[in-house]
C-alpha cells in the first residue's frame, strides 16, 4: 500500500515553486528516450516512396500508349520487363551487376585508403592545404567522363583504366568531407587532448576522427555516388579488350543493337542499386552516429 511520501500529489496541492515530483520526472526522462516504436512516419517512408514510383509507372505507361515515339524508340514498362527477363535468363544481367559492383566497391576502397590520410595531412599542415586544397576541390567539379581518354591512353583497354577514373571521381569528395568535417570540431578538443598527455596520433584515431564523423560520413556518402557514376562513364566509353563486362558495357551493347528496352533495363539497374546502397549502408549507418550524438530522435529516420 503506498505511503503518503510515495504518491505523487496534484498539481493544485502543490506550492507554486515546490518542484515536480522526482517520480514524474524521472518517468517523463524514461518515455524521452525510450524507443519510439513503429508510427506513421515509419510506414510513410516506405508508402511514400512506393506510391511515387507507381505513379511514375502509370505515368510511363500513359505516355508509351499515347503514341508520341515509336514503340521501340520509347517502349512501355512491360518491354522494359521483358528485356530484363531475357538478360536474367541469358545470364549477362547478373554476370554485369557482379563485374560493376565488385569494381564500384574495390574503386571506393581504394579511394577511401587514399583520401583519408591525405585529408589528415593537409588538415594538419596549412601550407599543404593553402597549396593542394584548391586543386582536390577543382577535381571535384571535374567531369569524371573526361578522365576516360586520357586513361584509355595511358592503361589501354584494361580494368585499370575504370579503376583510375573511379578513384578520380571518388577521392575529391572524401577528402573535402574530411577536410569540412575537421573545421567544424571546436578547438578545445585538441587542446584537452594535449593537456592530458595525448601524442599525435591519438589526438588523430581518439579525437580528430570520431569528432569529424558526421562530416566524414557524408563525404563517403558523396564519394560512393561520385565513384559509381565515373564507373558507369568509364564502362560505356571504354569497351573491349581485356574489361570485362558490366553495365555500362551493356548500356553500350544496347544502342548498338538499337535495342532501347536493353537500354532502359540497365539504366534502371544501375538506378536501382544506387539506391539499394543507399538505403541499405549509408543510411543505417549515418541514422545511428546521429541518433548516439543525440542530433537525431530515435523515432527519426
Amino acid at each position: 500500500m503506498p505511503t503518503p511520501d510515495t504518491v505523487e500529489r496534484p498539481a493544485a496541492e502543490r506550492c507554486p515553486d515546490e518542484p515536480a515530483e522526482p517520480t514524474a520526472v524521472e518517468a517523463g526522462l524514461d518515455r524521452l528516450q525510450r524507443p519510439t516504436p513503429v508510427t506513421r512516419r515509419d510506414l510513410r517512408t516506405v508508402l511514400l516512396p512506393a506510391a511515387a514510383l507507381l505513379a511514375l509507372m502509370c505515368l510511363w505507361q500513359i505516355l508509351s500508349w499515347t503514341g508520341l515515339k515509336r514503340p521501340d524508340l520509347f517502349p512501355g514498362p512491360g518491354a522494359v520487363a521483358t528485356g530484363i527477363g531475357e538478360a536474367l535468363s541469358e545470364g549477362t544481367l547478373q554476370q554485369a551487376v557482379a563485374t560493376s559492383l565488385g569494381r564500384g566497391v574495390t574503386g571506393f576502397a581504394i579511394s577511401v585508403l587514399i583520401a583519408t590520410p591525405l585529408a589528415l595531412l593537409l588538415a594538419q599542415s596549412g601550407t599543404l592545404r593553402a597549396a593542394l586544397g584548391p586543386l582536390v576541390s577543382g577535381l571535384q567539379v571535374l567531369p569524371s567522363v573526361a578522365w576516360v581518354p586520357a586513361a584509355i591512353i595511358w592503361f589501354g583497354l584494361t580494368d585499370a583504366t575504370v579503376y583510375f577514373v573511379v578513384l578520380m571521381g571518388a577521392t575529391p569528395s572524401i577528402v573535402n568531407g574530411l577536410l569540412t568535417g575537421i573545421d567544424q570540431i571546436p578547438p578545445h578538443y585538441g587542446s584537452v587532448g594535449t593537456v592530458l598527455g595525448a601524442t599525435r596520433r591519438q589526438q588523430t584515431l581518439l579525437i580528430t576522427l570520431p569528432a569529424a564523423l558526421p562530416a566524414y560520413l557524408g563525404g563517403l556518402k558523396q564519394g560512393w555516388a561520385f565513384s559509381w557514376r565515373s564507373l558507369m562513364a568509364a564502362e560505356i566509353i571504354a569497351v573491349g579488350g581485356s574489361i570485362g563486362f558490366g553495365l555500362g558495357s551493356m548500356i553500350q551493347q544496347g544502342r548498338d543493337l538499337s535495342s532501347m528496352p536493353l537500354v532502359m533495363a540497365a539504366i534502371l539497374v544501375i538506378l536501382s542499386v544506387g539506391i539499394v546502397v543507399e538505403l541499405l549502408v549509408f543510411s543505417p549507418i549515418q541514422r545511428r552516429v546521429l541518433q548516439r550524438r543525440g542530433l537525431l530522435t530515435p523515432g527519426a529516420k
